[in-house]
């Protein structure tokens, strides 16, 4: 594996400091990794979504790996916009005809 780049940001380090990429809503980088950390599928999509959609593509592996997105892939979809086609690529992941939510 090749070496990974630094976060852009030191604060996404601290627990306590708010994600750059979580701009709408109160949350800390400790309430980040407790939602993606969730017994709730739901709940980890969602946030899991959050990050893959907003956060800059280096600083999403601080928080998660492939394996994680792979095995949330058929909830996660939904939540991720316009960036779903490239997630789809870059992991060679299928697209559902219904990811949209419907």
């Amino acid at each position: 594996m090749g070496t990974l780049l630094p976060p852009t940001s030191p604060d996404l380090q601290d627990p306590a400091a708010t994600p750059y990429f979580v701009w709408w809503t109160p949350c800390t980088v400790r309430d980040l990794r407790a939602h993606l950390a969730s017994d709730d599928a739901d709940e980890r999509a969602y946030w899991l979504g959050v990050l893959l959609r907003e956060a800059n593509s280096r600083d999403v592996w601080l928080f998660t790996t492939v394996a994680e997105i792979r095995a949330a892939w058929p909830l996660l979809q939904r939540h991720l916009g316009r960036t779903r086609e490239r997630w789809a690529w870059l992991l060679d992941l299928p697209l559902s005809a219904h990811s949209d939510g419907g």
